[in-house]
């Protein structure tokens, strides 16, 4: 059995294991994959990349704050003959907790730089406030899509982060801003969608990109919900689909799943993705739905293909405002018209 216990990284391509296995996997030179286990019942890790680098290792996302995401990094430096105390520096992708919150946490024992996307501002100033329930934002948001119900049963259940996690980076990262390391450059690419603030490290020279939760090789990530949302999340993501697009092939580091050969393969099934969700969803306002939740509860869900009903109701929660930003997407187009009465937002052919 290959992983932590053998104290050596195995290859990223030498082994049959799960991609979320624990272990230190090598992707390419000076550059080490290590999935680190989330407390949540659907997705069991998140990849943490430790990027080897002449003033100290350079983490790029850090886990969510747990006990055992800490022991299992701990163990994963170990295994590179490090310790927590040499990391220096964290570059994260966007704020969720399993990318950022464990940051904070090693920020606070030793002292390293963490650097977050300008875009993330909003949302971390309202994270960052104890006196509000962490889902206000979206639970108002359900209630306009029709979905009071719903919105009760998620209410006061998104309090697993400790009391005064949400502490500001070091640095704001901007737009074609680059991250001088000593033996690579990483260009800052913006790619709001996920959320305002996400961003994505592109590695020229190797061929890298280091995807955080923008590109998913086997899932879509979560769009329009945050604390602080776009006015219209999914044309943002699109939009920054097609940005990797303009740039040549490389590589691609997800978050959650294995590293696959390229970008523009997956950017191009994504795309492919979500003009079926937006087909779809205009004809579930064609044929008589009348709210993001009516829409939702119409169609299927996952790559199972699973009824709405089957769903938690924080899956239902995702799939709600996930349905609203397709159907405000048709909006903008003028596909569909949009209108709000009794602070219940409507959609209906034009």
């Amino acid at each position: 059995m290959a992983g932590v216990g053998t104290r050596r990284p195995l290859d990223d391509w030498s082994h049959d294991l799960p991609w979320d296995a624990p272990g230190v996997y090598t992707v390419a030179a000076g550059v080490h994959r290590l999935p680190l286990p989330l407390p949540d019942q659907g997705l069991r890790a998140v990849n943490v990349y430790l990027l080897e680098d002449e003033s100290g290792p350079v983490l790029i996302d850090s886990g969510h704050a747990t006990t055992r995401a800490r022991q299992s990094l701990d163990e994963g430096l170990a295994v590179l003959g490090l310790d927590e105390r040499a990391v220096r520096r964290c570059l994260v992708t966007h704020i969720h907790r399993d990318h950022y919150t464990q940051a904070v946490e090693l920020r606070r024992r030793q002292g390293l730089r963490i650097a977050l996307g300008a875009g993330e501002r909003a949302s971390l100033a309202v994270a960052a406030d104890e006196s509000r329930d962490p889902l206000d934002a979206q639970l108002r948001a359900l209630r306009a899509c029709g979905a009071a119900d719903l919105a009760e049963l998620n209410r006061g259940t998104d309090h697993g982060v400790p009391p005064g996690t949400w502490e500001q980076p070091d640095d704001w990262l901007h737009k074609e801003e680059a991250v001088e390391l000593g033996c690579r450059r990483l260009d800052v690419l913006e790619t709001p969608g996920h959320t305002q603030g996400h961003v994505v490290f592109r590695d020229d020279h190797g061929g890298l990109l280091f995807a955080g939760d923008h590109i998913l090789p086997h899932i879509t990530p979560s769009i329009g919900f945050e604390p602080v949302s776009g006015p219209l999340p999914l044309g943002d993501y699109l939009t920054s689909l097609h940005l990797l697009q303009g740039y040549a092939d490389t590589w691609l580091l997800p978050a959650h799943g294995r590293v696959t050969r390229s970008v523009h393969e997956r950017v191009a099934e994504l795309l492919d993705h979500h003009a079926q969700r937006l087909t779809v969803s205009l004809g579930g306002v064609l044929q008589g739905a009348r709210t993001a939740y009516d829409v939702a509860a119409a169609l299927r869900w996952t790559r199972r293909q699973r009824d709405f009903t089957e769903l938690s109701p924080f899956n239902r929660m995702l799939a709600v405002l996930e349905t609203k930003a397709h159907l405000d997407v048709l909006v903008d187009r003028g596909r569909l018209g949009r209108f709000e009465e009794e602070e219940t937002v409507y959609y209906e052919a034009v």
